[in-house]
């Protein structure tokens, strides 16, 4: 089935941004470098175009990587679908297997989400203008304990998936040793609630990168209290980043 005219453009548009930065590709590979490495397993949940999986293939790991929206779905399969140490599921994670409704922004695919709040959250926000998620569709959803099961345990977790990140981690129940999970300022809630899920899992620490800068903010990596306090007093410009954890 062919894209609609504006999604065909706005995947173009990603593919250039997340694909077409060497620059901004070697700095990624120089942070993810620290938890996964050749011969690794990486789960990559919110694939989008699959920036990320090229820089855990550039490193020399296997990755499993899930993206339910069909337009970008269709680009991992033109980018990644030969390469057999790359599995692809169009499938959405949470906290239980089975149907859920993807709420999809035809015009940007990267912040489509299977949350209702975070559509909710952004009506009206600073630097969420305009952005309209004007279709719903049914997509198959899996647990992380699902992947865990077939693919074995990972080193490393990617989760990407506007403000549905809790739900994702609510679906693990063994310790993995190092993740990433995205925040945004419109949605603080949910970052919290990330917190609360991985110290009932094991004894993390924390960093984080601020927007797309794949940098490291923090020294030291530092404790769910200091992280969560971190969180709470970023500005609302800050907009978004990605927590990391690494068990301790």
């Amino acid at each position: 089935m062919a894209l609609a005219p504006g999604t065909a453009r706005a995947i173009g548009r990603s593919l250039r941004i997340y694909h077409g930065d060497p620059e901004r590709n070697r700095a990624m590979d120089a942070l993810y470098r620290r938890f996964v490495g050749p011969g690794g397993l990486a789960f990559d949940i919110g694939a989008h175009v699959g920036d990320r999986i090229s820089s855990f293939r550039r490193l020399g790991a296997r990755v499993v990587a899930l993206e339910p929206q069909p337009g970008p779905a269709r680009a991992l399969r033109l980018i990644h679908g030969r390469d057999p140490h790359v599995a692809l599921l169009g499938a959405a994670v949470g906290d239980a297997g089975g149907e859920v409704r993807l709420h999809l922004n035809t015009a940007n695919p990267t912040v489509s989400t299977l949350s209702e709040s975070f559509v909710q959250a952004a009506a009206g926000a600073d630097g969420w203008e305009g952005q309209v998620w004007d279709r719903v569709i049914v997509v198959p959803c899996l647990t992380l304990d699902d992947l865990i099961a077939c693919h074995g345990r990972p080193d490393f977790i990617k989760i990407d998936v506007e403000g549905f990140e809790d739900r994702v981690l609510r679906g693990l129940n063994v310790p993995v040793v190092a993740l990433s999970f995205e925040f945004t300022t419109i949605a603080r809630d949910v970052s919290e609630r990330c917190l609360d899920r991985l110290s009932a899992l094991g004894d993390y620490r924390y960093n984080l990168a601020l927007g797309e800068t794949q940098e490291l903010v923090l020294e030291t990596f530092v404790d769910a209290a200091a992280m969560r306090q971190y969180l709470r007093e970023l500005p609302h410009a800050a907009n978004s980043g990605d927590v990391y954890a690494v068990l301790k």
